[in-house]
């Protein structure tokens, strides 16, 4: 079976931890500490990687990958 979770960049932080808990440790590995603040309930990722000095483009891709695996 074909795993069709897909996060993206637009998603915000608090829904994506809400509905993929598994892709908390993904999002803590690359840097984003951040996921129980308050701003992460109205910040999208893209949002909160570029806050963080991240590449948005490489958080969005290591969390796909890392729900892949799941």
């Amino acid at each position: 079976m074909e795993n069709t979770k897909k996060i993206t960049g637009e998603m915000l932080v608090g829904k994506i931890c809400a509905e993929y808990p598994e892709a908390i440790p993904a999002l803590q590995a690359v840097g984003m500490h951040c996921l129980g603040c308050p701003s992460s309930q109205m910040e999208s990722l893209n949002d909160a990687a570029f806050v963080h000095g991240l590449d948005p483009q490489k958080v969005v891709d290591a969390v796909n990958a890392a729900l892949a695996e799941d």
